[in-house]
């Protein structure tokens, strides 16, 4: 039986007096992968940012878990559970990669530190391999990686990535949608807003479409590549996608 993690209802966002985003509507279930597509300006990032509660709610219902967050900070969202991964490198460049995922613990009682960081290092072998790198000279692949399981140190149930394979090689690319998968599989639902739409759609159970702030359309992750009208705008020669 499907549980839902994640419900948005009418919500409309945005910065200052300005909404982006408006009335959107989605329900996500749980432990699946979701890929949000828009074009340039369509509010995909302003999404993920009301969610994770880090832009303006001007109305609707963000439940997660079946309980309200909207009225929550980030730092309370993050401890019931949702992370959130903003675009472009967040880690902290001139120390190791060990030293990065002990920053990533500091909301942990110290005693859980080792298991936490072990989980990561287990699901991410890199991690052990790279333990005394200094994070700004790893790869943008490497370093995305890291950032995730940065997120990932504090157990959350629902992940929220924008744009993870920016500016990477298509090996990376191929890396990171591989890593985004091993995540889910380990029941952590994720919504991902990607410029890489034909790789997200590939490894995604569901799709969401965002026109001018407004859903456009949902199904399948299927349905929604094989659609004319997404086959046109994303996945032919003129592929436009772009961060909002």
């Amino acid at each position: 039986m499907s549980t839902t993690a994640l419900e948005l209802e009418a919500v409309t966002a945005g910065y200052g007096d300005n909404p982006i985003v408006r009335e959107f509507s989605a329900h996500l279930e749980a432990g699946t992968i979701t890929t949000l597509l828009g074009g340039n300006g369509a509010g995909k990032s302003t999404l993920l940012r009301a969610i994770y509660g880090t832009n303006r709610l001007f109305s609707g219902r963000i439940l997660f878990k079946g309980k309200a967050i909207e009225r929550l900070p980030p730092w309370e969202r993050l401890r019931r559970g949702v992370g959130f991964v903003p675009q472009g490198r967040c880690n902290f460049p001139a120390m190791s990669v060990g030293e990065n995922l002990k920053m990533g613990c500091y909301t942990l009682p110290g005693a859980r530190h080792e298991a936490a960081i072990g989980r990561m290092t287990d699901l991410f072998p890199l991690l052990r391999e790279k333990w005394r790198t200094e994070a700004g000279n790893m790869s943008g692949g490497e370093q995305q990686i890291l950032e995730m399981a940065m997120v990932l140190l504090l157990g959350p149930s629902l992940l929220l990535l924008d744009e993870p394979s920016l500016g990477l090689s298509p090996r990376m690319q191929g890396d990171v949608f591989a890593m985004v998968q091993r995540i889910a599989a380990t029941g952590v639902t994720v919504l991902i807003v990607e410029q890489n739409v034909r790789g997200a759609l590939l490894i995604s159970d569901r799709a969401l479409v965002m026109e001018q702030g407004r859903r456009f359309m949902e199904g399948s992750a299927a349905e929604v590549r094989t659609d004319p009208r997404i086959r046109q705008a994303y996945l032919g020669g003129n592929i436009k996608e772009t961060a909002a």
